[in-house]
């Protein structure tokens, strides 16, 4: 169910519960009828997302949330409280919140935040269940603010970025057999129409025409075909020196590490979020139209299964990608650097001032980095540090890793121009490898391996795909500004 907002000074009647930001100090809110000593020994104290909810007799239920120290309250802290907000509230049809007018917060910065938090929060994916689906009743939020067109310009910017978030964690919760490449591919097409973007689809064959081995050598063991989709978005009045961003996402929609075989656990069920980048991307894509976006963004969604079969890769086998290199095949589990060489190698041709790939691509990062930030590295300081400028404002955290260029012998092949594999910093290596099909382009990787799923509601992030990474791209194409080129990332 997608929440509707509205913009009023005082709550509405009618209203179910009511929601009062409280901070960890100061006069508490009136309306509480307790006072903070009182709030301390029930266990609530005001930290940010802490939530108490005080029985009504007659009229709204209230409901305390926490918004923590109130000189270092920000968007970012404002968007967790709103989440907590959203779940308790999640029994009642309606809300009334002044959580969007705390001091000290830009306004439109703040109602975005909010809009967010209670968004992400109460969202649920219950397409196949047909037994207990207990989604929230919530359906309706007004947001009380004495500055309602700055509140309302949030809300309207909040509700595009949420809607693309939660967009990509309904792709990526589906099961492989309802989401195919070709199904994806389809649904790219609709969501291109929708959002005034120009949309192409390359099959197969023309795959194989246009020498993308890597994308056709992965797809080699499933009965399902693969799928490129390109997409386009020109802002209205763009020029030849319009900012040109490219994306490029991976799209395995289910991986079962082809022949080296994943082991038969919990995380090979999670395979099917897999494509959890192509996920991202689109989702962007969508977005950039409805938020006047004044970046010209081109996206590759790169999709197949790896799958194990008669005629899957193999150990030992060479693929030459688009741009002409040929690769030595040391591990099929390795196979998203695989479909996003060729990703990279038509980004390339599309002469961008920069490109941004983002996947799930090893395990390496997760262990480096734990599920609850991303990694990013790239050939540019400049790109990298606006991608790092963007998490920090939508609270999707990155860390930068050196592209160590000394670890590039690793991926040496006595048969091939590299390997897909090789050496021990996993997520290091994989970089490297796709450094080799970006050329002298500004290019930054962002590995969400760690955060594309969560096991629990925790903040603004949801229990399964939680579409990690959405925001952070349409934040960075809405402020993007061409990178100098030369300028080498920093080794960190």
């Amino acid at each position: 169910m997608t929440l509707t907002f509205t913009v009023t000074s005082q709550a509405p009647s009618g209203t179910g519960a009511v929601g009062v930001p409280v901070a960890t100090k100061g006069a508490l809110p009136p309306g509480t009828g307790l006072d903070r000593a009182a709030l301390e020994r029930l266990g609530f104290t005001g930290k940010v997302g802490e939530t108490y909810v005080l029985p009504s007799a007659r009229g709204p239920v209230t409901i305390l949330v926490g918004t923590g120290d109130p000189a270092q309250v920000s968007p970012s802290s404002l968007r967790r409280s709103a989440a907590a907000l959203g779940r308790a509230a999640s029994g009642f049809e309606s809300l009334a919140t002044g959580l969007a007018a705390v001091p000290r917060v830009d306004r439109k910065a703040a109602a975005q935040a909010v809009v967010e938090g209670l968004s992400l929060a109460t969202h649920r994916w219950t397409e196949l269940k047909t037994q207990n689906a207990k989604p929230p009743k919530l359906a309706t939020v007004a947001l009380v603010s004495p500055v309602p067109s700055a509140t309302k310009q949030g809300v309207a910017r909040g509700e595009v970025t949420a809607l693309a978030a939660n967009r990509a964690r309904d792709f990526a919760n589906m099961p492989p057999a309802h989401l195919p490449a070709r199904v994806f591919a389809d649904r790219a097409v609709a969501i291109a129409k929708e959002s005034g973007l120009e949309v192409e689809v390359y099959n197969k064959d023309q795959l194989k025409a246009m020498g993308c081995g890597g994308i056709v050598g992965v797809n080699r063991g499933s009965v399902e075909p693969p799928r490129v989709v390109r997409l386009s978005y020109v802002p209205r009045g763009a020029t030849a020196a319009t900012p040109h961003l490219a994306l490029v996402g991976k799209g395995v929609m289910y991986d079962s590490g082809g022949i080296s075989l994943k082991p038969s656990d919990g995380s090979h069920a999670m395979m099917k979020a897999d494509m959890s980048g192509a996920a991202a991307v689109l989702a962007t894509m969508g977005a950039l139209r409805g938020l006047r976006c004044r970046t010209k963004v081109t996206a590759w969604l790169m999709c197949t299964d790896n799958l194990p079969s008669g005629s899957a890769l193999a150990l030992g086998d060479v693929l030459t990608m688009r741009n002409g290199k040929t690769v030595e095949i040391h591990n099929t589990d390795a196979e998203g650097r695989l479909i996003l060489a060729d990703g990279l190698s038509l980004a390339v041709e599309a002469k961008p001032d920069a490109i941004v790939d983002i996947a799930t691509l090893t395990g390496a990062m997760l262990r480096a980095l734990g599920d609850g930030m991303a990694g990013v590295i790239g050939n540019n300081q400049g790109v990298v540090d606006q991608l790092l400028a963007a998490s920090g404002r939508t609270d999707e955290k990155l860390w930068q890793l050196p592209l160590e260029r000394d670890y590039r012998q690793a991926l040496d092949s006595f048969v091939a121009d590299m390997k897909n594999v090789g050496g021990e910093a996993g997520a290091i290596t994989a970089a490297l490898f796709l450094d080799e099909f970006v050329g002298s382009v500004p290019w930054a990787h962002i590995d969400i391996a760690g955060p594309m799923w969560s096991y629990i509601d925790n903040g603004w992030l949801q229990k399964g795909a939680t579409g990690y990474g959405t925001r952070l791209l349409i934040e960075a194409a809405m402020t993007f500004a061409k990178p100098a080129k030369g300028a080498r990332a920093a080794r960190k």
